[in-house]
């Protein structure tokens, strides 16, 4: 077990507890959320270490491993999975400015992105702890990602991007990643980073039962200021911060089931469109968003 005295992402002593939230997928244990009053980062308290938190990843419904499709909520998310692919595909080449490059895909699940910039004849690596998710990988799109250990073994200065899709919040070393991603991109390479915005509408209208803590898996819950502060420790700096449109409404419908086991999900679409609206002129309150960032 893991128990901060300091904050995980800029080391400040000025933490405190700030709510306390449920495992719904897998244990139903319940977990403290603790705030830095410094950086503004929130992390999960008192959470297992590295080689025991393999046994909160054990859901058939744990969509990035499984590549379910079993339930409503599930079947939508494929819905628009294709559309969301393609727009992360086109962010990285704006951004990038190259058309065929070189891509890592950290925590690349079952391969589906990776797919994706592969049928863009980019050439792509992938790395998945999950064992099941890279058999997944193999099956579906011939991919064949490696073990997460190996990143520190891969050729420095040798991407144009580095992508980490709803990745960071699980990585319990969270500096050490950033350094050696920072050492992997090329001159001139973007690192995208995605992670849930505690700081949006939807999750202040949820509370203890927004999705998107997903304790004790989600190690870290960042707001835009905390992810500033963390790669500006490791030479970075961000250049732009993009909407995840789709997750507003994605995180209240598995939301609203936290809440009564059922799910309203007119209700939740509601509270989806709200959180975009109070987003549309503020994308740092998006329910989730993409930091694109450079050296």
């Amino acid at each position: 077990m893991i128990h901060y005295k300091n904050c995980p992402v800029c080391k400040s002593e000025l933490i405190q507890e700030q709510l306390v939230a449920k495992d719904f997928t897998v244990t139903k244990n319940i977990f403290p959320i603790w705030q830095c009053n410094a950086c503004t980062a929130r992390f999960t308290q008192d959470v297992p270490e590295q080689d025991a938190i393999g046994a909160y990843y054990a859901s058939d419904n744990y969509i990035s491993h499984s590549d379910t499709k079993k339930g409503i909520i599930n079947s939508l998310y494929h819905l628009v999975r294709k559309s969301t692919l393609l727009s992360k595909r086109r962010l990285v080449i704006n951004e990038t400015g190259v058309v065929k490059g070189s891509i890592l895909d950290i925590g690349c699940g079952t391969a589906a992105f990776l797919h994706t910039m592969k049928e863009a004849d980019w050439a792509i690596t992938g790395l998945e702890p999950d064992s099941a998710a890279r058999a997944k990988a193999a099956e579906l799109y011939q991919i064949q990602p490696q073990e997460s250990a190996k990143l520190g073994e891969l050729k420095p200065a040798s991407y144009h991007a580095i992508t980490m899709w709803h990745v960071l919040e699980h990585v319990h070393e969270l500096h050490d990643y950033i350094k050696q991603i920072a050492e992997l991109l090329a001159p001139g390479g973007k690192l995208f980073i995605a992670v849930p915005n505690y700081c949006s509408t939807d999750a202040t209208i949820y509370k203890a039962d927004w999705a998107a803590y997903d304790v004790p898996r989600h190690l870290y819950h960042f707001s835009p200021l905390s992810i500033e502060k963390l790669i500006s420790m490791h030479g970075l700096k961000l250049d732009k911060v993009k909407p995840m449109w789709f997750d507003s409404f994605y995180v209240s419908m598995l939301s609203e089931q936290n809440k009564d086991g059922k799910g309203n999900m007119i209700k939740a679409l509601f509270n989806g469109l709200v959180s975009n609206l109070k987003a549309w002129g503020d994308v740092r309150k998006c329910s989730s968003v993409i930091y694109v960032i450079s050296k």
